[in-house]
Order: C-alpha cells, then sequence, then structure tokens
C-alpha cells in the first residue's frame, strides 16, 4: 500500500491518473500476452491502493482537501489457451536458421496422381520432400510400369534434385485408380484388361487400408488427378457417359480419398487437390465437362472443409493454378496457346513454374496454413484478377507497360 500526503486537490487529481495509467497498463499487458510466450500465461495479481488525508471524492474531475480518500485498482488473473505456431530451420551446419520457415519433418504426405516428373504432383512431392516430409505415392494402374522403371532406372534423376543438392525419396509407390472405391466397383472388362494384371489392391480404399497396414497413418493427402475422356468436346456435344467420367475421376476421386484417407490421417492434417480457372471463367476449348468437374471440386473443398474439419481436424484447401505445358495438359491440345495467353496478360508477366505450385501447396500443407481451410488459392501470376485481355487489339492505344519497360 502506498501512502501520500497531498497538498492540494491538482496534485492529487494528477497522482489519481498516474494510478489509473499504471493499472491500465497493467491490465493490458495481462490480456494481451506475448505471440512468443507459453501457451498458459498466468499474470499476477497487480494492485495499486492510494491513500490520502484531506482529500474528498466530490465528481469526476475534482477532488476536496477535506476527508480522506483511498482508491483501489486491481488487475485479475488471466489465463489464456492459445495455439503458438513455432516454424524452426536449420542450417545444415547445425546453427539455427531463420525462425520462420516451412517444416514438415517427421510428417507423411500421400500423393495421389503421380505418373511422371513433368506435372504438378511431382512438383508438389518435391516442395513437401524440400520441407522434410515422407513421399508416398499413389499412380495411376496403367501407368505405374513405366513410372517405376524409370525412378529405379535413374530417368527422373535430375528431376529429384531438391534444394540442398539431395536427391527427393520416394518411400513407396501404391497401385491406384480413384475411379473405383473399393473391389465391388471394378467391372468385369478392367479386371480382365492386360494393362492391370499383375497389380492388386488399387482400389480407394483397398489403397488407404495398405497405407494403413505399412505406415499407420498419414498428415498430408494431395490429389492431383483428373482425367475427361471427352475434354476436347464442347459441353453441347459431350455425351452424358463422357460428361459423368470427368465427374467422377476429376472431383468425386477427392471425395472418396478424403473419405477413406481421412480416419488415418492424425488431427491437424492437410489434403490439397488442384482445380484451374475454367470453373469459373469461360475456357472454350476446355469441355467434356471438364470445366464443370473443376467447379465441383472448389465447391467440395468449401464443404469438406467444414465436415472433415469438424470431424477429423483436417484442412481441406484446393489451388487453382494457371496453365502448364505437362503430359497431361497436352491432352487439351491448346496449352501451349493458353502458357502464351497467360504470359501475355496476368499481372505478373512471366511463366509460371510447377514448382511455384508446389511451394504452395507445401504452404498450405504446413502449420503456418493452420488458419487457412475451405479455401480456393490462385497461383498463377494474377491472371485470375483481369477482366480483358490486354493483349487484345483493342488496348493497342493505351500503352499498357510490358515486364521489363
Amino acid at each position: 500500500m502506498i501512502f501520500m500526503s497531498i497538498s492540494s486537490p491538482e496534485k492529487f487529481r494528477r497522482i489519481l491518473r498516474m494510478a489509473a495509467t499504471a493499472a491500465t497498463s497493467m491490465q493490458l499487458a495481462a490480456s494481451r500476452p506475448s505471440i512468443l510466450s507459453s501457451r498458459k500465461i498466468v499474470k499476477p495479481v497487480a494492485s495499486v491502493q492510494v491513500a490520502a488525508a484531506g482529500a474528498k471524492l466530490a465528481s469526476s474531475n475534482y477532488v476536496s482537501s477535506t476527508s480522506n480518500f483511498r482508491r483501489n485498482i486491481t488487475t485479475t488473473a488471466v489465463k489464456f489457451q492459445r495455439t503458438v505456431t513455432k516454424a524452426m530451420a536449420e542450417t545444415s551446419k547445425g546453427k539455427a536458421g531463420p525462425s520462420l520457415a516451412i517444416d514438415l519433418r517427421g510428417k507423411r504426405a500421400f500423393i495421389a496422381g503421380i505418373a511422371d516428373d513433368n506435372g504438378y504432383g511431382w512438383a508438389i512431392a518435391k516442395a513437401l520432400a524440400a520441407a522434410g516430409a515422407e513421399i508416398l505415392v499413389g499412380t495411376w494402374v496403367p501407368a505405374l510400369n513405366i513410372f517405376e522403371t524409370s525412378l529405379r532406372r535413374g530417368k527422373f534423376d535430375d528431376s529429384r534434385v531438391l534444394p540442398d543438392g539431395s536427391l527427393m525419396q520416394i518411400t513407396k509407390v501404391y497401385p491406384l485408380d480413384a475411379v473405383f472405391d473399393n473391389p465391388d466397383d471394378v467391372p468385369e472388362d478392367i479386371k480382365t484388361n492386360k494393362r492391370y494384371a499383375g497389380s492388386s489392391r488399387w482400389t480407394v480404399q483397398e489403397v488407404a487400408e495398405s497405407v494403413k497396414e505399412d505406415f499407420g497413418s498419414i498428415d498430408i493427402l494431395v490429389h492431383s488427378l483428373a482425367n475427361g475422356p471427352e475434354v476436347s468436346k464442347p459441353l453441347l456435344e459431350t455425351s452424358r457417359k463422357g460428361y459423368l467420367a470427368a465427374i467422377s475421376a476429376s472431383s468425386y476421386s477427392f471425395v472418396s480419398l478424403l473419405k477413406h484417407f481421412a480416419p488415418i490421417m492424425n488431427p491437424g492434417g492437410a489434403t490439397v487437390s488442384l482445380t484451374y480457372i475454367a470453373s469459373e471463367r469461360i475456357i472454350p476449348g476446355y469441355g467434356g465437362g471438364m470445366s464443370s468437374a473443376k467447379a465441383a471440386l472448389e465447391s467440395d473443398t468449401r464443404v469438406l472443409a467444414f465436415e472433415a474439419g469438424r470431424k477429423h481436424g483436417i484442412r481441406v484447401n484446393t489451388i487453382s493454378a494457371g496453365p502448364l505445358g505437362s503430359r497431361a495438359a497436352k491432352a487439351i491440345g491448346f496449352i501451349d496457346t493458353m502458357i502464351e495467353y497467360s504470359f501475355n496478360n496476368a499481372p505478373v508477366q512471366k511463366e509460371l513454374s510447377a514448382d511455384e505450385v508446389g511451394n504452395a501447396a507445401a504452404f498450405l500443407a504446413s502449420p503456418l496454413a493452420s488458419a487457412i481451410t475451405g479455401a480456393t488459392i490462385y497461383v498463377d501470376n494474377g491472371l485470375n484478377a483481369m477482366g480483358v485481355a490486354v493483349d487484345s487489339p483493342v488496348f493497342k492505344n493505351l500503352n499498357i507497360p510490358k515486364a521489363g519497360e
């Protein structure tokens, strides 16, 4: 307790203001802990008492000097339960590196849809591996033999190089056909197809069971697969069979993967899929129901973010990536034109690299994105923001700057 002799009302008012300011500062310190503090934060009770002789409180602005006055200002203990995300890195010499970095050491990722080394799925696998994650891959059954042979013979070694000079390691490759949920869904013509001969347990349910048997759990699920057998046809000329096939392979496959893998995903896990701006903009030539499939995938991302978030504690996001000249994209027939269009019209005038999409996926899968779910993240040099094509002759007199100018 602090006792002070007050010689005048004005001095007493100044002392009261100082005491109130000190108490307020203590209260703010108790209610706004540092982000670097521990999860449980308890501030001690702070008490400031001012007693004075010959002072009487007459109003909020006037203190009489004829009676005693005592004021108690007390803060209360405040407890916080807070999850603090810490991202640490180490240099090759063991010294502490930047304090904010993507660290996925101890995490395990399953990437569905890798069949070569030049697509977004491969780039995502590399980024996750560079951050320290263990990599498991699901490869379409008819492409499995070629992929594993190329991997084993070192044909992908140049593409496997990580930023630290090491090679990306793929712990295991699983045969996968995400069009089929379980063995009962597989028609006889597929069972007897020569391209499926020699492979087993490749439906979504069976692959999830195999991963559980082999590793117990995963932390990250990546959906990097799509197929539209009639993609070159306008929507008006697309058959029901072709339309539903596009939906099944390109969007429902993600629902099925999450349904079967979620039970073996650790709390705090994350999923990432790949979409395209044709889901919300007209892209002539991207037909066969593929634009509808991407729209469905984005809608499902939002719904599954809620359902999987509440039930399993899993985050669900999708990346709307710009055009890339991958093997799969060549099936569209005009991918080179789309790459040129993107370069000429995007706010950031450069060719998009697969690594940029991979880096975005690694971020979304990391604790740094722990509050991001249900989102469509654009990684396209900003093309999605454009309302017109600035390379159109209509704008030739506007002197629109180009990169480097």
